[in-house]
């Protein structure tokens, strides 16, 4: 299978890239080579790579950012997958399109289904259920895939922040009322590689949650790092004490969801992924970067 993968230089994107082999033929783009809200440049793409897929991991990420950059964030995330989906469309092509639990206001009392009322707080959020829209608008040949806390290999996640400040301070603070799961960056990958060969066989487009076990809150997540970050010899003093807070305690400018928890029973039922554990691939990420010099 040959695809077209846009954002290949985030968490998710270099993932996905490396997962090239002879059945899985990817052809990556980074945003400078790739802008995928210019039409031109995509169809231009298209017609040469001559993909059966499209996977969409480019994105603007930066949550707080885009209160002050709307629309550079709408731009990326709102329009780039209309403009995408009605590339593929006009030439028969499926998309594969990663989205976020920031579609959702956090109020629910439990894990979110894909057909719950999305209510974004913020500005990343309503670009990013924008995108949604638009590809639905634009092609009935998608699969949206809503996944939560990523962390990867590429220094910019919750992890790699906790990991810094643990070397720098003796005492973290962290909110402790915001609940979700982390998300391997490698797993989702995994994730959409299933996708990828499934709709090609039968007809399984539409949303769906990627989850991954256990949940917990941010400060339980960032206990579990530095104490793991210590056993694999990373830190060079005494992990830092992490005191937990509330969210009115942390000077964020964009709001963030109480819960991000994703139900993700359909995508199981549809394509057989499980929700993952997150553990195993947090200590693979540790012991990766202890060997680093």
């Amino acid at each position: 299978m040959k695809v077209l993968l846009t954002g290949a230089a985030g968490q998710v994107g270099c993932e996905i890239a490396k997962l090239r082999d002879g059945a899985f033929d990817v052809h990556a783009f980074d945003r400078a080579s790739l802008d995928v809200a210019n039409p031109a440049v995509v169809a231009q793409r298209l017609d040469t790579v001559a993909p059966a897929l499209v996977v969409n991991c480019a994105a603007y990420t930066a949550v707080d950012r885009a209160e002050d950059e709307p629309e550079a964030a709408r731009r990326a995330n709102a329009e780039a997958p209309g403009v995408l989906g009605a590339a593929c469309n006009a030439r028969g092509i499926g998309i594969v399109h990663l989205s976020t639990d920031y579609v959702f206001d956090g109020a629910k009392p439990g894990a979110y289904l894909e057909q719950d009322a999305a209510r974004p707080l913020g500005v990343y959020g309503a670009t990013k259920l924008a995108g949604e829209e638009a590809l639905r608008t634009a092609t009935p040949r998608h699969v949206i895939l809503r996944v939560s806390w990523v962390f990867g290999r590429l220094g910019r996640s919750f992890v790699d922040t906790i990991l810094r400040l643990a070397q720098e301070r003796r005492e973290l603070t962290v909110v402790d009322d915001q609940v979700g799961a982390p998300s391997p960056a490698t797993a989702i990958a995994a994730a959409v590689r299933t996708i990828a060969f499934a709709v090609a066989r039968e007809d399984a487009w539409g949303t769906y949650h990627f989850s991954s076990t256990p949940p917990l809150s941010w400060c339980a997540f960032a206990r579990t790092i530095v104490a793991a970050a210590a056993e694999t010899g990373l830190l060079d003093s005494p992990p830092p004490a992490i005191r937990a807070i509330g969210s009115e305690e942390w000077p964020a400018k964009a709001p963030r969801p109480r819960n991000s928890l994703l139900d993700a029973s359909r995508l199981q039922a549809t394509f057989g992924i499980a929700p993952v554990p997150w553990r195993g691939a947090l200590r693979d990420y540790l012991e990766a970067l202890a060997r680093r010099p």
